[in-house]
């Protein structure tokens, strides 16, 4: 048990003297007696009920946390853990590096927060930010540094999510026409199968199924500070993508004139490299989107016309999470149920209906009720 003496070097003092778990002799000094009284209580409490926090440990600096912790992150897949890195650097470090992890507060975190708030950073990614330090600091109270999360309870700002651009049948064709022809049946792919970039541009010839009109989506190729990684697909699930015929025979010709081998990426570069984003975008997306009359359309907006076109043939949204490969079927309503035909105004008529029928039944008894005179309604 925890006892307290006056310090044998300072009597106006007071000394906590307890043994941690782990049996070492620890003290701690206090002004008042009943400071160390209390002290004492939340010790013994802390080591009966398992929650006991070694104080050393949490005058370990956010920074050196972070390298430790940062070290077990090699499961994220390269671009994530890129963001995380650009985070840290950037933003985490500069103000909580030099802190020791037991000296930050709440109110540290929501100042901090604020400050990224008004400096101009957009919200999602001040949100990240925010999402970075916090699952660093959780780390540190599953491993004992500290016994709470600072970032918990923070309030955060709200993320506007953007104007999605959906095109119609007739768009997507106009698109395919004015794009270089080396990436006439990219298009359709895109606009029809709902791939991601970085899905197209991992294709290969093996995973397409075409006598069966499937594609297999089991890896994406993603471009982290110049270097091209192959990764699984966002969701880290493999999934088949359903093509229309008239989209199946568009890319048939496509790989028999331009993918001869059975490994090869279905789209690459007129060098047969793998294509880039930021050179498709410049040498062949920009001039195609403008010869079409589609100024501000991204390769991810033929992803979210995918979805448009499905719901317009009457697609259920299971159908449209599967094609899309979304994780849930929440996450595919959060995103287009208000393409999804609304059932509110059919709802709205059948209260109306009821509510008149109920009226017209009530007028009735009144004027056949129990055998008196008819009442008198009005006028």
């Amino acid at each position: 048990m925890a006892s307290i003496r006056r310090h044998p070097n300072a009597p106006s003092r007071w000394q906590v003297r307890y043994r941690d778990p782990t049996g070492r002799q620890r003290t701690k000094s206090f002004g008042r007696k009943a400071d160390a009284e209390k002290w004492a209580v939340l010790i013994e409490a802390g080591k009966l009920q398992g929650e006991w926090i070694d104080p050393h440990l949490g005058k370990t600096t956010v920074r050196e946390w972070s390298e430790r912790w940062f070290a077990t992150t090699v499961h994220l897949k390269p671009k994530t853990r890129a963001g995380y890195e650009s985070l840290l650097r950037l933003k985490v470090l500069p103000a909580f590096g030099d802190v020791p992890l037991n000296r930050i507060q709440p109110v540290d975190v929501r100042q901090w927060v604020a400050g990224l708030t008004t400096g101009g950073l957009s919200a999602s990614r001040v949100r990240q930010a925010h999402q970075l330090l916090r699952a660093l600091l959780s780390s540190a109270v599953n491993n004992g540094y500290i016994g709470r999360n600072p970032c918990d309870g923070t309030p955060l700002p709200r993320v506007q999510p953007k104007e999605k651009r959906f095109l119609d049948a007739e768009q997507v064709a106009r698109l395919a026409e004015a794009v270089d022809p080396r990436y006439e049946a990219m298009i359709p792919t895109l606009a029809y199968g709902g791939l991601r970039w970085a899905e197209a541009v991992g294709l290969r010839r093996h995973r397409c199924q075409l006598l069966r009109s499937r594609l297999e989506i089991v890896e994406s190729l993603s471009e982290v500070g110049g270097e091209l990684h192959c990764v699984s697909p966002k969701s880290g699930k493999t999934r088949e993508v359903v093509l229309p015929g008239f989209v199946r025979d568009k890319l048939a010709a496509h790989i028999a004139a331009h993918t001869p081998e059975r490994e090869g990426l279905v789209f690459t570069s007129p060098l047969g490299k793998p294509l880039r984003h930021s050179n498709f975008r410049q040498t062949v997306w920009l001039p195609a989107t403008k010869a079409a009359g589609l100024e501000g359309l991204t390769p991810h907006d033929l992803r979210h016309t995918c979805a448009s076109l499905l719901v317009s043939v009457g697609a259920h949204p299971r159908a449209v999470m599967a094609q899309l490969g979304h994780a849930t079927i929440a996450v595919t309503m959060n995103v287009y149920a208000h393409l999804f035909p609304s059932d509110q105004d059919e709802l709205a008529a059948r209260l109306d209906a009821r509510h008149q029928n109920l009226a017209r039944s009530h007028v009735d008894r009144m004027w056949t009720g129990g055998g008196q005179e008819p009442i008198e309604l009005g006028g």
